[in-house]
């Protein structure tokens, strides 16, 4: 016999801690099943993955064209000229927003592509940190989110 423990409210004790996660009436996700809120974290990174790349574009324009958007720091060990980052950003930007449109139409290359540009970006901006700190902590910040999603989401089988 099976002994499964009632909370006062009379659910059982598997479905305290998943109920208030999902809608009232919908049961929680079986075993190879996609959890709700990873498919929707998929689709929200796609479309952060496309803020992102055109956001990263615009931020490698900034430092190509006028090397005075960004304030000039003293010695810094992963040191690059202005010029040099703003392709990097132009370049990874458009591959970053490519990517989060692919995820959009559900490319079957976009996810592993979205990992792997997302986890590119976490680095760049990493080492884009003293040039601009706030900036750079927030897009690291939503790549880490982007990657999560990712590499959390499984294939629905059939």
């Amino acid at each position: 016999m099976s002994h499964q423990s009632a909370q006062p409210g009379g659910r059982p004790d598997s479905e305290i801690g998943t109920a208030w996660s999902r809608p009232k009436g919908q049961r929680a996700a079986g075993p190879g099943e996609p959890d709700p809120w990873v498919s929707g974290g998929v689709l929200f990174a796609a479309i952060l993955m496309l803020c992102n790349g055109v956001l990263a574009v615009l931020q490698g324009i900034a430092a190509v064209a006028d090397d005075d958007v960004y304030a000039r720091i003293g010695s810094y060990v992963y040191e690059l000229d202005l010029t040099g980052w703003g392709w990097i950003h132009i370049i990874l930007g458009a591959l970053v927003a490519a990517t989060g449109a692919g995820l959009l139409k559900a490319a079957p290359w976009a996810r592993f592509a979205g990992i792997l540009f997302a986890s590119l970006s976490l680095v760049a901006q990493f080492l884009f940190l003293p040039y601009a700190p706030v900036w750079a902590v927030i897009m690291m910040a939503i790549d880490v989110f982007v990657i999560w999603a990712l590499a959390s989401h499984q294939e629905r089988t059939v």
